[in-house]
């Protein structure tokens, strides 16, 4: 994918460099005869493309590459000047100044001049004036700028004469920068776009050089900085320090590069067509190290989230990861047509309603999406847990982007979109801290008052004793009268760890429960109508009476533990049962 990337991000930055070097598109070109003049624009249009200051300067630089000087004095203000240079007219002013360029001169990449017929109004200078640069003369630097003026009511922008003031009245033309020295006659008088091709030539070794030169300093830096890192924190992500090999390495190549062309002396036109073309390797080198870094991060993220076996975050992680880096591959290409002087904001526009189109088509699409996040980040269920949702029963065995994957205890699978699952009440069990324990218990309709205040003592008093319930709130009530029996209602809560501990638990309260009606004399209920043919041993008698008699002793005591026991009791009775019960091969361990 990265090298997808890089290559068609390579071929626009060449079709950009293809575009903007040829001289044609630095000058607006004025209509042929009989066509059609455009339509008035609040800005007129002037021929020579004075209204904006990148306008300006890319005609000058085109006019120079031409070697029509005339037309070159045309983005010059000649008012105002010293009569010691005005006398010298406008081409020469226009060729010296070309001169002074080549050997000193530090201009603005085109692509950083204003396109606005207002210019930069945040530059700290007057609104008429602009800085572009600077140029040495006699020693002494001279800021380069930029002045709009006014003629006819049109607007234009030239050379300031604030800046021209300072030509001297004779330049040393025999003076040779240092790429004039280094190359041979024949290819410093042989010219290409008004330059020699020698200066052409060094462009390009010098390209080369900077990039070797930055090869090797990025290379001894990083490793130092590996070693550094292995000895200080051995745990560190090792692709961190080689994400930024490779930016680096093309950005610091850039800045070389443009330091050596003007300490050479190469040709201000030739470092102007250049220019764009470094400013858009500069902006790869930095968005190949946002791509570098998503990928680190990404991978730290993904190595914690497989260790703690968190796929739906897995799935958020890698969907992130894609989504940035389209985000970023569209921010490099948007920014690439907007230097080359392409108008984005339609395309923009454009791109706004087609999404909104492709977000309509792919609505459903779009809703699973989004409730896959809201699973992953709001963590209703997780993978492993044991839930119920809608009427669906089962263990969650994986949440993706689109769907969720649950297995029933049919061992069935049941796959759920995540938009229809956000929607659905989710009844989660995984993480219950205690089990609700509340059988009803029906009893034979010959079962006594006493005897039901009986189990309603034992019953709670076992519950409270055991000590895996909880006593509060802990109570057994009798409810009224059914059909075919007399209802109790037990309410408690028990202490287990998962589902299997409580069924275990359960089963040990249902015993004790059943040993308790046992005792009390009574049984319990059958859903069915008795029809008595013949005498049977019916309810004990002597249990019965025994069950009277200890609850007359509590009334004749004034210590009957009803509508409800006292905290002192309860206290005493905590933990009093054994459990597991004795016999139980559990007790012994």
């Amino acid at each position: 994918m990265l090298r997808t990337c890089t290559y068609l991000f390579a071929l626009l930055l060449i079709g950009a460099t293809w575009v903007t070097a040829s001289p044609v598109v630095a000058q607006t070109t004025a209509p042929e005869a009989g066509e059609e003049a455009a339509p008035p624009a609040s800005v007129p249009e002037d021929p020579l493309g004075r209204t904006t200051p990148r306008g300006a300067f890319s005609g000058y630089i085109h006019a120079m590459a031409e070697e029509s000087y005339d037309e070159a004095a045309e983005y010059l203000d000649l008012s105002g000047l010293p009569r010691r240079i005005a006398r010298q007219g406008g081409a020469e002013i226009a060729r010296r100044l070309r001169i002074a360029l080549d050997q000193g001169g530090d201009v603005q990449p085109s692509v950083a001049l204003s396109d606005q017929p207002e210019g930069k109004l945040n530059d700290g200078l007057a609104p008429r004036m602009e800085r572009i640069g600077s140029v040495t003369l006699q020693g002494e630097v001279v800021p380069l700028y930029l002045e709009r003026t006014e003629e006819t009511d049109e607007p234009l922008w030239r050379v300031s004469s604030e800046t021209l003031k300072y030509l001297p009245e004779t330049l040393d033309e025999n003076l040779h920068t240092t790429v004039d020295q280094l190359l041979p006659s024949v290819l410093i008088q042989r010219k290409w776009q008004g330059v020699p091709i020698g200066h052409w030539l060094a462009m390009v070794l010098l390209a080369i050089l900077a990039y070797v030169i930055s090869r090797l300093v990025v290379a001894a830096v990083i490793g130092g900085a590996r070693r550094l890192l292995r000895r200080r924190f051995p745990n560190y992500p090792t692709g961190l320090v080689q994400a930024f090999g490779q930016p680096i390495r093309v950005y610091l190549a850039v800045m070389l590069f443009v330091a050596a062309a003007q300490r050479a002396g190469i040709s201000i036109i030739v470092r102007q067509y250049f220019s764009q073309v470094t400013v858009l390797v500069a902006w790869f080198a930095i968005l190949l190290l946002a791509w570098r870094l998503i990928d680190v991060i990404a991978s730290a993220l993904l190595t914690r989230t497989t260790r703690r076996a968190n796929m739906g975050a897995l799935s958020a992680i890698l969907f992130f990861r894609r989504s940035i880096k389209v985000l970023l591959v569209a921010l490099g290409v948007i920014s690439v047509l907007d230097m080359i002087g392409f108008d984005v904001t339609t395309g923009l526009a454009a791109l706004g309603i087609g999404g909104i189109a492709i977000a309509l088509g792919a609505q459903k699409t779009v809703e699973n999406l989004v409730g896959g996040l809201s699973l992953i980040f709001d963590q209703p269920v997780r993978v492993g847990d044991f839930c119920k949702i809608g009427d669906i029963v089962g263990t969650v065995e994986q949440i993706g982007m689109r769907s969720t994957r649950i297995r029933t205890l049919d061992r069935t699978m049941v796959v759920i979109p995540n938009g229809d699952l956000s929607s659905r009440v989710i009844e989660n069990y995984a993480h219950r801290d205690r089990f609700w324990f509340h059988p009803a218990l029906g009893l034979r309709y010959e079962t006594t008052p006493d005897q039901i205040r009986y189990l309603l003592v034992e019953i709670r008093s076992m519950l409270y004793a055991h000590p895996r319930v909880d006593p509060d709130p802990a109570r057994v009530r009798f409810t009224g009268f059914g059909a075919v029996s007399v209802n109790l209602e037990v309410f408690a809560y028990v202490l287990a760890k998962d589902y299997d501990d409580f069924l275990e638990i359960q089963e040990d309260l249902y015993l004790r429960i059943a040993d308790i009606v046992r005792e009390s004399g009574t049984g319990f209920a059958f859903p069915s109508q008795t029809v008595y043919l013949a005498s049977d041993s019916g309810r004990s008698d002597s249990k019965s009476r025994e069950a009277e008699e200890k609850v007359n002793q509590w009334r004749e005591a004034g210590d009957m533990p009803l509508p409800k026991f006292e905290p002192e009791r309860v206290d005493k009775l905590k933990g009093s049962i054994g459990y597991p019960p004795p016999g139980s091969s559990s007790a012994k361990r």
